[in-house]
């Protein structure tokens, strides 16, 4: 059932989706072959490169709502528990920045953090209100 859910997320695919999408793929010429939307157990991963134990996920603003980003520690603790390390995006910032992102991307790729011996990535996942303060505020609710 994961497998047929999978397959129709990657035929609709978000705006922001489908703009890193392009990005990703180009990547493969730097020895990086991501996969989007990619069963583990019950969940399904926006992207993930096995060869560097990376999964990226991007959020829309309704993962800022308190039980969305209570399910999404969930869900990042269970895809780290199999020793992927989690990247999380919003949106807006694949829109505004793509080119920063997948400079996070590669940066997360090329330097192992020990924590995670298999991986080759950067940065553990930030929490929610982390990277909003981090990245670019929020638009407010209603526009």
């Amino acid at each position: 059932m994961a497998d047929q859910r999978a397959r129709a997320l990657r035929q609709n695919l978000t705006d922001a989706e489908r703009m890193l999408w392009s990005s990703l793929r180009l990547l493969r010429a730097r020895g990086l072959h991501f996969r989007r939307q990619v069963p583990f157990g019950r969940y399904i991963a926006d992207f993930a490169c096995h060869s560097a134990r990376i999964i990226i996920e991007l959020d829309g603003s309704q993962h800022a709502e308190p039980r969305s980003a209570r399910r999404d520690v969930e869900r990042t603790k269970f895809l780290s528990g199999r020793g992927y390390r989690v990247l999380r995006f919003w949106n807006l910032e694949v829109v505004r920045n793509r080119n920063g992102v997948v400079e996070t991307i590669l940066a997360a790729a090329y330097h192992p953090h020990p924590k995670f011996a298999r991986a080759t990535s950067r940065t553990e996942h930030a929490s929610r209100d982390e990277m909003a303060l981090a990245n670019f505020d929020l638009p407010a609710r209603g526009r």
